[in-house]
């Protein structure tokens, strides 16, 4: 899956976030940094939201 990245480069570096995912942000010093790390954010998203899904799906 591909989603796109927004980057906003400030004197700290970069902040990246997916539009497509809210909340799902990430920063880094370098462009290279920044998307490694929004690359990782992006996985754990996607787990929990699977996670939440599976768990909305069972009941107690």
């Amino acid at each position: 899956m591909r989603y796109r990245v927004a980057l906003h480069e400030s004197e700290e570096g970069l902040s990246v976030w997916v539009p497509g995912l809210p909340g799902c942000v990430s920063q880094g010093k370098t462009e290279e940094e920044a998307l490694a790390n929004i690359t990782d954010a992006v996985r754990e998203y996607l787990d929990v939201a699977l996670e939440n899904a599976i768990g909305m799906g069972t009941s107690s």
